[in-house]
């Protein structure tokens, strides 16, 4: 059973960075695609970044020239590099992964971002 475990969040102010990570286990595949989602109370979940095992990357427009997605060359652990954060990136972001050939996807339990303004 493939577990993620994520970490880095946390209060930070306004202007400051912030890194996540995501150690996944469980699996003997590399993940094919890995994300971070990222939710706000009464609002449905968005994709903030994700890359997949050929290196591509894809941002909300909202957070491109800010934040940075990579992961490892084993395609387990995934890390957000979040910059100039502002307020409006405060959320509970998760981490997502799926699994080859449309396989299974996974997600984290959250960890919460806050930033001060």
């Amino acid at each position: 059973q493939v577990q993620l475990v994520e970490s880095g969040g946390g209060l930070v102010q306004a202007g400051g960075s912030l890194r996540l990570s995501c150690d996944g286990s469980g699996s003997s595949l590399a993940f094919s695609v890995m994300g971070w989602y990222r939710q706000t109370p009464g609002n449905q979940r968005e994709l903030a970044a994700a890359i997949v095992g050929g290196g591509i990357t894809n941002y909300a427009d909202s957070v491109k020239g800010r934040f940075s997605i990579s992961r490892d060359k084993a395609m387990k652990t995934s890390y957000l590099q979040m910059n100039s954060l502002k307020p409006e990136d405060t959320a509970v972001y998760y981490c997502y992964v799926r699994l080859p050939g449309g396989g299974k996807e996974y997600w984290g339990q959250g960890t919460q971002v806050t930033v001060s303004s």
